[in-house]
């Protein structure tokens, strides 16, 4: 396994990371009905950690907090503490309560201390808001991220998808008060999901903040020909919502690629990505057990030139896709 900084830090993680919205208790109110539970879960975490994938990212409404405390369980069992770089989300709605989502500062200390009890430790790696809060001034946001990070419970903050306006003015508004910057975006970036390059991308890579885009092989419609359906992808409404007819012509270029290559297309789909200098570390999902010794694979996966020229003709730009 490589080994990259993140972005501009010191940090060092792996060049893949462990997507964990597959993990949690399935039968948790709005969980994905196709998630692993605990026993399900555990094996996947084990082998991550065996290959040396230990940038583990999750979020506090994946499976209603379930998925970090499966997180929080598979430390213990397979690794310590320190040799994981742990990843957790807010924004996303928890409960009822004023502190039940969002970003206001009373959201934040909640949110905070509550992921740190399900992932049954006393700070994360990579603190990341899951969206941009209209709702919420981005000083009170930007602040309330410092003062976790100065009381010793956060190491380093992100963000996740946005239009780069939004994310232009809370970097702004941290410069402003002197209070801590993010250091990484998590966005959707996959070969059927290119919006972002332009600007919010281009930004990322002017200011030094490292991208670790999700569904590098769009909701694993890039990992299959066109057409063929997964237990996910023929049951989960956010997958079926992404498709677009734009697609299936750069669907049928990754297959066309891969048959050459003697590839898989899940591993030319994440080659593809990794070969964007501004990528950190791609995030894999893991539900079937060659899905991760394929990934870290695909790490010595290059593609030529031609090849990168054959697998983004194809593409229409359309968007945005934040889900």
């Amino acid at each position: 396994m490589d080994y990259h900084r993140l972005g501009s830090t010191g940090l060092k993680v792996s060049r893949l990371a462990l997507g964990c919205m597959s993990y949690g208790d399935p039968t948790s109110p709005n969980a994905h009905p196709w998630a692993l539970d605990d026993n399900e879960a555990q094996p996947f975490f084990r082998q991550a950690v065996e290959l040396g994938v230990t940038f583990w990212d999750t979020a506090n409404v994946y499976q209603q907090g379930t998925s970090e405390e499966l997180v929080g369980h598979a430390i213990i069992r397979y690794s310590r503490r320190d040799d994981i770089v742990l990843a957790t989300k807010v924004h996303g709605k928890m409960h009822d309560g004023p502190g039940g989502q969002g970003l206001s500062r009373k959201a934040i200390l909640e949110q905070i201390d509550a992921s740190l009890a399900r992932l049954g430790t006393d700070y994360t790696d990579l603190y990341q808001i899951h969206r941009f809060d209209p709702a919420t001034p981005v000083e009170e946001t930007m602040e309330a991220l410092h003062d976790i990070v100065k009381a010793g419970k956060v190491r380093y903050i992100g963000a996740s998808s946005m239009y780069a306006w939004q994310f232009a003015k809370l970097q702004h508004a941290a410069e402003r008060g002197g209070w801590t910057r993010f250091v990484s975006m998590q966005n959707q970036y996959n070969l059927l999901r290119r919006q972002d390059e332009r600007e919010l991308m281009a930004m990322c890579g002017d200011m030094g903040v490292g991208l670790v885009p999700y569904s590098p092989q769009g909701k694993g419609r890039l990992a299959r020909p066109w057409g063929e359906q997964s237990h996910r992808s023929s049951s989960d409404k956010v997958v079926q919502a992404f498709d677009s007819p734009y697609d299936e012509p750069v669907v049928n270029a990754v297959q066309q690629v891969a048959a050459a290559r003697g590839a898989t297309m899940a591993q030319i789909a994440l080659a593809w990505v990794l070969h964007n200098p501004l990528v950190s570390a791609p995030i894999v999902g893991a539900t079937k057990p060659h899905h991760l010794p394929e990934a870290v694979a695909a790490l010595d996966l290059h593609l030529t030139d031609d090849e990168i020229g054959t697998l983004e003709e194809p593409y229409t730009q359309h968007g945005p896709s934040w889900y």
